[in-house]
């Protein structure tokens, strides 16, 4: 739960500092979002399934994350994203091929933080 909290705190916080808390306005923004959202969406796998193991964990939010980005090659989450924030937060409104290394990057991070986590906690 942490990692998800702490997820979306350091993205909006990014966002605040450097634009708005909802819109993208820079390169910065752009792919800290990216990496946020994926980090946060293993975050809510690691809540729903707290035994799994951080590679079956990282595998299905990538692909989770990739399904999304290329949904965005439809029209469907432009027009969701243009009439709801929630949908403009959670399908993105056009798709960014960089936006799938970054994903990667954002699962990664998770995915080591998770296993630090672990660690700590086991010698503990």
């Amino acid at each position: 739960m942490a990692l998800i909290v702490g997820s979306l705190g350091l993205a909006f916080a990014i966002r605040l500092v450097t634009g708005t808390a909802v819109e993208t306005t820079g390169l910065l923004e752009q792919i800290s979002g990216t990496a946020l959202y994926a980090s946060a969406f293993y975050g809510g796998l690691l809540v729903l399934w707290p035994r799994g193991r951080a590679v079956v964990l990282g595998l299905i939010s990538i692909g989770f994350c990739w399904a999304v980005e290329f949904f965005q090659l439809s029209s469907v989450p432009a027009a969701l994203s243009a009439h709801s924030v929630v949908a403009r937060l959670v399908l993105g409104r056009s798709f960014d091929p960089y936006d799938l290394v970054w994903y990667v990057v954002g699962v990664l991070l998770a995915m080591a933080l998770h296993h630090l986590t672990l660690c700590r906690s086991e010698t503990a």
